[in-house]
Protein backbone atom coordinates (compact mmCIF):
# COMPACT_ATOMS: atom_id res chain seq x y z
CA UNK A 1 0.00 0.00 0.00
CA UNK A 2 1.29 3.33 -0.96
CA UNK A 3 1.21 5.59 2.19
CA UNK A 4 0.31 9.35 1.55
CA UNK A 5 3.19 11.84 1.75
CA UNK A 6 0.79 14.78 1.41
CA UNK A 7 -2.62 14.97 2.58
CA UNK A 8 -4.42 18.33 2.53
CA UNK A 9 -8.00 18.54 3.11
CA UNK A 10 -10.59 21.66 2.80
CA UNK A 11 -7.76 24.38 2.97
CA UNK A 12 -8.73 27.86 2.42
CA UNK A 13 -6.07 30.38 2.49
CA UNK A 14 -7.45 34.80 2.47
CA UNK A 15 -5.11 37.04 1.41
CA UNK A 16 -5.95 40.69 2.60
CA UNK A 17 -9.69 39.83 1.80
CA UNK A 18 -9.62 38.00 -0.81
CA UNK A 19 -9.80 34.19 -1.31
CA UNK A 20 -6.93 32.71 -2.73
CA UNK A 21 -7.51 29.08 -2.59
CA UNK A 22 -10.81 27.60 -2.11
CA UNK A 23 -12.06 24.28 -0.62
CA UNK A 24 -9.08 22.39 -1.94
CA UNK A 25 -8.30 18.83 -1.10
CA UNK A 26 -5.77 16.91 -2.93
CA UNK A 27 -3.38 13.98 -1.54
CA UNK A 28 0.28 13.13 -3.33
CA UNK A 29 0.93 9.46 -2.41
CA UNK A 30 4.84 7.95 -2.32
CA UNK A 31 6.63 7.68 -6.15
CA UNK A 32 3.83 9.86 -7.54
CA UNK A 33 5.18 12.71 -9.84
CA UNK A 34 2.82 15.44 -9.85
CA UNK A 35 2.50 18.02 -11.93
CA UNK A 36 0.17 21.24 -10.69
CA UNK A 37 -0.81 23.49 -12.96
CA UNK A 38 -2.86 26.28 -13.72
CA UNK A 39 -2.96 30.20 -14.84
CA UNK A 40 -1.18 33.73 -13.58
CA UNK A 41 -2.62 34.06 -9.88
CA UNK A 42 -4.69 30.93 -9.81
CA UNK A 43 -2.82 30.00 -5.88
CA UNK A 44 -0.24 27.34 -6.61
CA UNK A 45 2.56 29.05 -5.57
CA UNK A 46 0.35 30.21 -2.15
CA UNK A 47 -0.40 26.63 -1.86
CA UNK A 48 3.29 25.34 -2.06
CA UNK A 49 3.67 28.00 0.40
CA UNK A 50 1.19 26.12 2.70
CA UNK A 51 2.90 22.95 2.23
CA UNK A 52 6.20 24.44 2.93
CA UNK A 53 4.92 25.92 6.28
CA UNK A 54 5.60 29.67 4.95
CA UNK A 55 1.66 30.40 5.42
CA UNK A 56 -0.67 29.70 7.49
CA UNK A 57 -4.08 28.79 6.22
CA UNK A 58 -7.46 29.95 8.00
CA UNK A 59 -8.99 26.91 7.38
CA UNK A 60 -8.07 23.07 6.62
CA UNK A 61 -5.88 20.76 7.42
CA UNK A 62 -1.95 19.84 5.61
CA UNK A 63 -0.28 16.73 6.49
CA UNK A 64 3.35 16.09 5.72
CA UNK A 65 4.23 12.17 5.81
CA UNK A 66 1.31 11.01 8.13
CA UNK A 67 1.74 14.08 10.65
CA UNK A 68 -0.55 17.41 10.59
CA UNK A 69 2.06 20.28 9.31
CA UNK A 70 2.39 21.91 13.30
CA UNK A 71 4.03 18.42 14.20
CA UNK A 72 6.27 17.93 11.60
CA UNK A 73 9.65 18.08 12.56
CA UNK A 74 11.48 16.18 9.61
CA UNK A 75 11.93 18.73 7.07
CA UNK A 76 15.24 17.60 6.09
CA UNK A 77 12.88 14.83 4.13
CA UNK A 78 11.49 17.55 1.60
CA UNK A 79 14.00 19.19 -0.84
CA UNK A 80 12.84 22.52 -2.82
CA UNK A 81 13.76 24.29 -5.55
CA UNK A 82 12.30 27.73 -6.67
CA UNK A 83 12.04 29.68 -9.58
CA UNK A 84 15.38 29.49 -9.84
CA UNK A 85 18.48 30.82 -9.51
CA UNK A 86 17.25 33.74 -12.05
CA UNK A 87 18.24 36.04 -8.69
CA UNK A 88 21.35 33.98 -8.03
CA UNK A 89 24.36 35.61 -7.93
CA UNK A 90 26.29 34.16 -10.96
CA UNK A 91 29.69 35.65 -9.65
CA UNK A 92 29.35 34.06 -6.59
CA UNK A 93 32.75 31.96 -6.62
CA UNK A 94 31.59 28.65 -5.85
CA UNK A 95 32.45 25.08 -7.82
CA UNK A 96 29.54 22.47 -9.12
CA UNK A 97 30.44 20.40 -6.28
CA UNK A 98 30.69 23.38 -3.33
CA UNK A 99 27.12 24.56 -3.96
CA UNK A 100 25.32 21.06 -4.35
CA UNK A 101 27.50 19.81 -0.59
CA UNK A 102 25.72 22.89 0.42
CA UNK A 103 23.15 21.00 0.61
CA UNK A 104 24.45 18.94 3.50
CA UNK A 105 25.27 22.06 5.85
CA UNK A 106 22.10 21.37 8.05
CA UNK A 107 22.91 18.07 9.04
CA UNK A 108 26.71 18.73 8.77
CA UNK A 109 26.70 22.01 10.93
CA UNK A 110 28.89 24.77 8.86
CA UNK A 111 32.29 24.27 9.44
CA UNK A 112 32.30 20.47 9.87
CA UNK A 113 34.78 18.89 7.67
CA UNK A 114 32.59 16.29 4.62
CA UNK A 115 33.80 12.81 5.78
CA UNK A 116 34.44 10.61 2.32
CA UNK A 117 31.08 9.37 2.74
CA UNK A 118 29.84 12.94 2.12
CA UNK A 119 31.88 13.47 -0.62
CA UNK A 120 30.57 10.09 -2.31
CA UNK A 121 27.04 11.50 -1.78
CA UNK A 122 27.67 14.94 -3.30
CA UNK A 123 29.31 13.21 -6.22
CA UNK A 124 26.25 10.85 -7.19
CA UNK A 125 23.83 14.13 -6.53
CA UNK A 126 25.69 15.70 -9.27
CA UNK A 127 26.09 12.57 -11.18
CA UNK A 128 22.00 11.99 -10.83
CA UNK A 129 21.28 15.61 -12.59
CA UNK A 130 24.05 14.81 -15.47
CA UNK A 131 26.68 17.25 -14.41
CA UNK A 132 29.48 15.27 -13.51
CA UNK A 133 31.51 16.78 -16.16
CA UNK A 134 31.14 20.15 -14.80
CA UNK A 135 31.77 19.68 -11.36
CA UNK A 136 34.59 21.51 -10.74
CA UNK A 137 33.51 24.51 -12.90
CA UNK A 138 32.00 27.69 -11.55
CA UNK A 139 28.26 27.56 -10.82
CA UNK A 140 28.60 30.80 -12.82
CA UNK A 141 29.85 29.50 -15.53
CA UNK A 142 26.74 27.06 -16.60
CA UNK A 143 23.87 28.09 -18.19
CA UNK A 144 20.80 28.17 -16.96
CA UNK A 145 19.26 24.77 -17.34
CA UNK A 146 22.60 23.70 -16.00
CA UNK A 147 22.49 25.87 -13.12
CA UNK A 148 18.83 24.37 -12.20
CA UNK A 149 20.00 21.11 -12.34
CA UNK A 150 22.75 21.91 -9.74
CA UNK A 151 20.38 23.49 -7.38
CA UNK A 152 17.95 20.35 -8.15
CA UNK A 153 21.70 18.39 -7.10
CA UNK A 154 22.02 20.68 -4.11
CA UNK A 155 18.25 19.64 -2.85
CA UNK A 156 18.15 15.68 -3.56
CA UNK A 157 21.90 15.34 -2.12
CA UNK A 158 20.26 14.89 1.74
CA UNK A 159 18.35 12.25 0.15
CA UNK A 160 14.63 14.05 0.52
CA UNK A 161 11.66 11.82 0.10
CA UNK A 162 9.94 14.91 -1.51
CA UNK A 163 11.48 17.19 -4.19
CA UNK A 164 9.03 20.26 -4.68
CA UNK A 165 9.88 22.63 -7.60
CA UNK A 166 8.23 25.96 -8.11
CA UNK A 167 8.21 26.59 -11.85
CA UNK A 168 12.54 25.68 -12.52
CA UNK A 169 12.71 26.12 -16.08
CA UNK A 170 11.27 29.58 -16.43
CA UNK A 171 14.07 31.23 -18.68
CA UNK A 172 14.95 27.75 -19.91
CA UNK A 173 15.04 27.17 -23.89
CA UNK A 174 12.88 24.14 -25.06
CA UNK A 175 15.43 21.25 -25.39
CA UNK A 176 16.81 22.06 -22.80
CA UNK A 177 13.27 21.47 -20.61
CA UNK A 178 13.01 18.86 -22.42
CA UNK A 179 16.29 17.07 -21.02
CA UNK A 180 15.31 18.59 -18.07
CA UNK A 181 11.82 17.03 -17.58
CA UNK A 182 13.39 13.74 -18.90
CA UNK A 183 15.59 14.00 -15.75
CA UNK A 184 13.04 14.74 -13.46
CA UNK A 185 10.66 11.42 -14.56
CA UNK A 186 14.35 10.00 -13.73
CA UNK A 187 14.51 11.00 -10.45
CA UNK A 188 11.41 9.69 -9.78
CA UNK A 189 11.40 6.44 -11.21
CA UNK A 190 15.06 5.26 -10.91
CA UNK A 191 16.00 7.27 -7.37
CA UNK A 192 11.89 6.89 -6.11
CA UNK A 193 11.76 10.79 -5.14
CA UNK A 194 8.42 11.83 -4.78
CA UNK A 195 7.72 15.11 -6.69
CA UNK A 196 5.45 17.57 -6.61
CA UNK A 197 5.87 19.87 -9.82
CA UNK A 198 4.58 23.95 -10.25
CA UNK A 199 4.51 24.61 -14.25
CA UNK A 200 3.04 26.57 -16.84
CA UNK A 201 4.05 24.07 -19.56
CA UNK A 202 1.14 21.33 -19.57
CA UNK A 203 1.80 19.86 -22.91
CA UNK A 204 5.50 19.42 -22.42
CA UNK A 205 5.10 17.67 -18.85
CA UNK A 206 1.86 15.54 -19.42
CA UNK A 207 3.85 12.29 -20.73
CA UNK A 208 6.59 12.88 -17.94
CA UNK A 209 4.21 13.21 -14.73
CA UNK A 210 2.15 10.57 -13.79
CA UNK A 211 -0.42 13.04 -12.01
CA UNK A 212 -2.14 16.26 -13.14
CA UNK A 213 -3.69 18.35 -10.12
CA UNK A 214 -4.90 21.86 -12.39
CA UNK A 215 -6.04 24.62 -9.72
CA UNK A 216 -7.51 28.03 -10.28
CA UNK A 217 -8.51 29.20 -7.15
CA UNK A 218 -10.87 25.82 -6.72
CA UNK A 219 -9.21 22.38 -7.63
CA UNK A 220 -10.62 21.55 -11.28
CA UNK A 221 -9.20 18.77 -11.54
CA UNK A 222 -6.90 16.12 -9.80
CA UNK A 223 -6.37 13.09 -11.58
CA UNK A 224 -3.84 10.40 -13.75
CA UNK A 225 -2.25 12.21 -16.31
CA UNK A 226 -3.39 10.19 -18.84
CA UNK A 227 -7.40 11.29 -17.61
CA UNK A 228 -6.12 14.75 -18.08
CA UNK A 229 -4.80 14.37 -21.48
CA UNK A 230 -8.10 13.06 -22.82
CA UNK A 231 -10.31 15.84 -21.17
CA UNK A 232 -11.76 18.09 -23.78
CA UNK A 233 -10.33 21.87 -24.86
CA UNK A 234 -13.26 23.49 -23.55
CA UNK A 235 -13.56 21.50 -20.30
CA UNK A 236 -9.76 23.29 -19.73
CA UNK A 237 -10.69 25.98 -20.85
CA UNK A 238 -13.59 26.29 -18.18
CA UNK A 239 -11.18 25.55 -15.73
CA UNK A 240 -8.72 28.20 -17.07
CA UNK A 241 -10.98 30.68 -17.57
CA UNK A 242 -9.80 31.42 -21.15
CA UNK A 243 -9.44 29.23 -23.97
CA UNK A 244 -6.52 26.93 -24.03
CA UNK A 245 -5.43 23.78 -26.32
CA UNK A 246 -3.37 21.16 -24.21
CA UNK A 247 -0.24 20.29 -26.72
CA UNK A 248 0.48 16.72 -26.27
CA UNK A 249 4.11 15.75 -27.12
CA UNK A 250 4.60 12.60 -28.90
CA UNK A 251 4.58 9.51 -26.45
CA UNK A 252 7.67 7.96 -25.88
CA UNK A 253 5.93 4.97 -23.65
Amino acid sequence: MKKPIIEISHLNFTYEQQRVLEDISLSIEEGDFLGLVGPNGSGKTTLLKCILGLLKPQQGEIKLFGETIQKFKNWHEIGFVSQKANSFNTGFPASVFEVVSSGLTSKLGLFKLMTKHDKQKVNQAIEAVGLSDFKKRNIGELSGGQQQRAFIARAIVSNPKLLILDEPTVGVDAQTVQNFYEMLKHLNEKLGITLLLVTHDIGTITDKVSHVACINKHLHFHGKSIEFESLKDDEMSDFYGHSLHVLTHNHSH
